[in-house]
């Protein structure tokens, strides 16, 4: 089938994917636009595994100030060329993501990072809660499994929805891949700082 332009330039703004592939994909899914994004993301997500053994050594520190000066972020994201993080698509998603932690507190990157005695601590609270209310013990583990990848949501943030994503429905992993199949290289959140006024250490 033909594909209008106006559709496949705005799959190209809502993805950030290449005309050409954001053309296979609405002719892939004969013009259905929520489909050809499924398809356009899950193929950045299988070039980011791809890319993702890549080292990522160069990169940017960036900075977002909130309410006046309140809330400050630093966060800095690899990539593996200086070329790469000097362009505008690059500076823009640190930018995204150093707001987003200013908006959704998270307290670690990845779930890699959550100390084994926090995990243990929050399966122990929801066991004690789901026992109480007489839940047996081989459902307490099914819903403990639920409840644990809920607590990795809340607190990672490449696990948290991108607070500027209207559809509530893109990960910050997402967002990474997105940007991973665009700028064709490895991209890696590495760390980040949070600041509040007034909050204690």
């Amino acid at each position: 089938m033909s594909v209008s332009m106006d559709a496949i330039k705005e799959l190209r703004e809502k993805t950030g994917a290449g005309m050409m592939d954001c053309k296979k994909a609405l002719a892939e899914t004969d013009g259905d636009f929520e489909k050809a994004v499924d398809v356009l993301r899950k193929k950045g997500l299988a070039a980011a595994s791809k890319k993702a053994t890549r080292t990522a050594s160069q990169g940017v520190v960036g900075s977002y100030i909130h309410l006046g000066g309140k809330i400050g972020v630093l966060v800095e994201i690899n990539c593996e060329t200086d070329f790469v993080a000097r362009t505008d698509d690059f500076q823009a998603l640190v930018k995204d993501v150093a707001m987003h932690i200013a908006a959704a507190s998270p307290l670690y990157v990845s779930r890699e990072e959550v100390p084994a005695d926090a995990l243990e601590r929050e399966k122990a609270v929801h066991a004690d809660q789901l026992r109480q209310q007489n839940k047996p013990e081989n459902m307490i583990e099914k819903i403990l499994t639920g409840k644990v990848e809920k607590f990795y949501n809340d607190i990672c943030l490449v696990d948290q929805i991108f607070v500027k994503d209207a559809e509530g429905k893109k990960k910050i992993s997402d967002l990474i891949a997105e940007h991973v199949g665009k700028l064709g290289e490895n991209i890696v959140i590495r760390r980040f700082a949070r600041f509040q006024l007034g909050e204690k250490q």
